[in-house]
This record gives C-alpha cells, sequence and structure tokens, in this order.
C-alpha cells in the first residue's frame, strides 16, 4: 500500500524494542544531543528496526554531523542491500530536558535536507521522555501529520548490547568543553554552510530512487 493512500489513524512510527532500548541508551549516556538515522524493516518502512549513529560534534542544543560520514554511511548501506528509502527517511535526535517540540533549527534543517524527498519523518525523544513524530509528504498537494509512537514487540528481537551500543557512541560523538553562551540557536547544525554537501546529501538520500529501484516507497 503506497504511503499516500494509507490512511492517516492507522499511521504510527513503531520502533523494535531493541531498537527503542538503544535509543535510550544512547540518550543517556552523555548530557548532550544525540542524532542518527532510523532504518526501517524491510517492506515496513514506519517500524524502525536499528538507530545508527555517525560522526558529530553535540552539545546541550545542537549537533552537527560530520558531512563525510554521513556519506560514508549512505555508502556502507546500499552496499549491504538497503535501499535509500530504508535509511534515509527517518531522521531521530534527542533533546536534553523535557520538551520534545522541534526547535526552529531543526525546521529548519528538516525543511533543507529532507525537503526534496517525496517523504520523511522527523523524531525527537526527550530526555524525560516525550516524544514528538511528524511524517511529511512532499508530492503531490504535499502536507504533514503528527503521529504516534510505540514500541511493537509483536517480532522477534535481539537482545540488548550495551557493549557495543557505548562503542558506537564512543565512535561517533565528540562533545566539546561547553562555551559561554553566545547567542547560537538550538538544534541541528546538518551541511549548514556546505552547500556542496546538500547534493551529495540528495543524491545519497535517494531523493531519485524512482530511478534506482523503478518505483515508489510503499509501506504495508
Amino acid at each position: 500500500m503506497a504511503l499516500g493512500h494509507k490512511r492517516p489513524s492507522t499511521l504510527a512510527l513503531r520502533f523494535s524494542p531493541t531498537a527503542w532500548a538503544k535509543l535510550l541508551y544512547l540518550r543517556d549516556l552523555g548530557d548532550t544531543e544525540v542524532g542518527g538515522f532510523g532504518i526501517s524493516a524491510s517492506g515496513d518502512l514506519l517500524l524502525v528496526d536499528d538507530v545508527r549513529l555517525v560522526k558529530q560534534t553535540c552539545t546541550s542544543f545542537s549537533v552537527k554531523f560530520d558531512d563525510t560520514a554521513v556519506a560514508d554511511f549512505f555508502d556502507e548501506q546500499v552496499d549491504l542491500g538497503r535501499q535509500p528509502q530504508q535509511v534515509g527517511r527517518i531522521w531521530i535526535h534527542t533533546h536534553p530536558g523535557s520538551s520534545a517540540v522541534p526547535s526552529g533549527t531543526d525546521e529548519e534543517t528538516f525543511a533543507r535536507c529532507f525537503g526534496r524527498s517525496d517523504w520523511a519523518l522527523m523524531f525527537i525523544l526527550a530526555q524525560e521522555g516525550e516524544t514528538y513524530a511528524r511524517l511529511r509528504f512532499n508530492v503531490g498537494p504535499g502536507g504533514s501529520l503528527e503521529i504516534p509512537v510505540r514500541v511493537d514487540f509483536t517480532k522477534p528481537f535481539p537482545a540488548a548490547d550495551h557493549e557495543t551500543w557505548g562503542r558506537e557512541y564512543v565512535d561517533n560523538v565528540t562533545a566539546p568543553v561547553p562555551q559561554p553562551d553566545s547567542g547560537i540557536k538550538r538544534g541541528l547544525f546538518w551541511g549548514e554552510h556546505d552547500p556542496e554537501y546538500l547534493d551529495a546529501w540528495q543524491e545519497y538520500a535517494g531523493f531519485e530512487e524512482e530511478h534506482l529501484f523503478g518505483g515508489p516507497d510503499d509501506f504495508h
């Protein structure tokens, strides 16, 4: 069933128990924001099977992905046989504190980096447990809607692996020594000053996957 034809009442962002446990673990390893990509199950693009980090510099109010690391991540995922819509549509990040409401910079980043894909989803998990998930359509008349979030226990899932998750965090997350507030906006500074990288992101995220895979994204 095509996403655009699915009833809004049936839409929900679901995490496997392992993916959810990993996201909570990564959120709580430090005092900063942390960001990554949701990897969707084959044939069920709103079911997140894994959360993957890329190299990033984080503060309590921002995340900056390393451009080369993002490109390498998409190369790796394509080599593993995953389609771009499985790895480049669900943007995940955390917020310290209680609020999961997107910041102005979050909104700018979502529009800039995902605005030319047929659909994309922004998910935010706050330190105190609040969640925010918004699905946006960029085809036809367009539009967006907030959708519920839940953990899906209906399929088999592996056990937690704190050691491996911890290594992934250490290998990818850099948190500089905090500096006095200089008026920097809160949010994700991702390729903001590198227009050339935006072209690479559009290629790797599969903005033209209809040419690569022969059809629109389907949800089941």
